[in-house]
């Protein structure tokens, strides 16, 4: 063979994976036909984030008025900020590839696809690996409408060659809330399409409610219960119609409908590797597809979408596979956070969830955070504890507000250690922050799953 490890896929697990399997002596060869970093570096969480720093600015901008300042608000310059995001961006990509290098991996920036079970056409060069390791990600999806491809997803977004004055986003998840956040701040009118009632299915209900109010007090249109059935073009504009044919114009419709595994192009057939509904691989609790030498690990599995679990994945593979022992990833309790405005951070079970496996206890403490009280933005802070009725356990940590990320991976620490209510309540609090609210919550606010645990 020519490989002990082939990666197919230069993002985030893919990455890790080869460059610690690298490290333990294997001969490895990655490919990566478009970015290395894929989609995390290039097209999404980091310039997402950097562009809701910037949206963050024009806000900070108008609050500091309560705090003496005289700050002159002038309008934005979406091209300087394309600019200097693209620069981070090249620089991140670069610093990727060189860790392959670095590593003594082989690169290569091709296109990856089967010939058979242990051979790969890589760019028009045949390659043998002794194990394939499949980690090419996902990709944004347009819905099946009329005109759907009048509008744009989440790669395009980041080089828009100009600054909407209105956007139309279709979607409630979290790309779609994050998105809505960034243009609202940098001046857009910007409404916020999605068929549930609330954004965000599969948060806790009460982060739900808060981020529908949060978003709709920073000026964002919202259309809940409205599913988008067309997409037309009028005069230079684009109009999305909704629902029973309710109209809405904008200069851009932004569709955040979802993404899907990217293995079309993998021709698995000739492996024989299976794929689920959607193109997603089934694999084990060691990575492993129905294939044994064949892994996939990251987005391309469609199990938790995270740039870290990806990353763990990988990590744990190349351990697993030429390190000192076996190595598994939990994905229980996995942390994570949205950037939307203000944004959520959460860990652990929702209230729902926990409830319908038993009684559990509920702590919530909604309130303006101090620096609004002098800024006189309506903006509130929402933090929540799901507690196990009968351990104590804490199941559950959320929150909704500034900083929400931050505090939430220290909390996580505690969750995942088992941490019990009675820990929070003896750990003393720093002062004066929001973050302390989580040892001061005293008062419970409600019990849930009691009905369930009676049956």
């Amino acid at each position: 063979m020519d490989f002990d490890l082939f990666v197919i896929g230069g993002g985030s697990a893919g990455v890790r994976c080869g460059r610690i399997a690298a490290g333990h002596g294997a001969r490895v060869g990655v490919a990566e036909a478009r970015f290395w970093g894929g989609t995390c570096v290039n097209v999404g969480c980091v310039p997402k984030k950097l562009l809701v720093q910037a949206a963050e600015y024009g806000a900070w901008a108008e609050d500091a008025r309560g705090f003496g300042w005289r700050i002159e608000k002038g309008p934005h310059d979406w091209s300087a900020l394309i600019a200097a995001k693209d620069r981070e961006i090249n620089r991140l990509n670069a610093i990727y590839r060189r860790l392959m290098e670095g590593a003594g991996a082989t690169i290569f920036d091709a296109h990856a696809e089967f010939i058979d079970p242990h051979t790969l056409d890589v760019g028009g060069q045949r390659v043998t690996a002794e194990r394939i390791v499949i980690a090419t990600g996902g990709h944004p999806v347009r819905p099946d409408i009329p005109g759907a491809e009048l509008g744009i997803i989440s790669d395009d977004a980041f080089f828009l060659p100009r600054m909407p004055k209105r956007i139309v986003i279709v979607g409630g998840g979290y790309i779609a809330v994050e998105f809505a956040g960034i243009f609202a701040g940098l001046g857009a009118e910007t409404h916020l399409v999605y068929r549930q009632p609330l954004p965000l299915r599969g948060f806790d209900h009460d982060l739900r409610e808060g981020l529908a109010e949060a978003m709709a007090a920073q000026g964002i249109v919202l259309h809940p219960g409205c599913a988008p059935t067309s997409v037309t073009e009028a005069n230079g504009h684009r109009v999305l119609t909704v629902g029973e044919g309710r109209r809405l114009e904008a200069d851009v419709v932004f569709f955040a409908t979802g993404r899907a595994p990217a293995t079309a192009r993998l021709c698995l057939d000739k492996a024989g590797v299976e794929t689920a509904k959607g193109g997603a691989i089934p694999v084990d609790a060691e990575l492993r597809t129905n294939v044994p030498h064949i892994y996939a690990i990251g987005d391309v599995t469609d199990r938790l979408n995270l740039t870290p679990v990806a990353t763990a994945e990988g990590h744990a593979l190349a351990d697993s596979l030429f390190g000192p022992g076996k190595r598994t990833v939990s994905l229980r309790n996995v942390p994570t956070a949205v950037f939307s405005t203000p944004p959520i951070g959460t860990v652990g079970l929702t209230e729902e969830e926990a409830a319908a496996e038993g009684p559990v206890d509920v702590y919530v403490a909604k309130f303006t955070p101090m620096r609004h009280n002098l800024t006189g933005r309506a903006r509130k802070t929402l933090m929540k504890l799901i507690v196990d009725q009968a351990s104590q356990k804490v199941l559950g940590a959320h929150m909704l507000g500034e900083d929400a990320g931050e505090i939430m991976q220290g909390l996580a620490i505690a969750v995942i250690c088992g941490a019990t209510k009675a820990d929070f309540d003896r750990t003393i609090g720093i002062h004066p922050t929001a973050a302390e609210e989580f040892v001061t919550l005293r008062t419970r606010t409600r019990v849930a799953g009691v009905a369930r645990a009676a049956e």
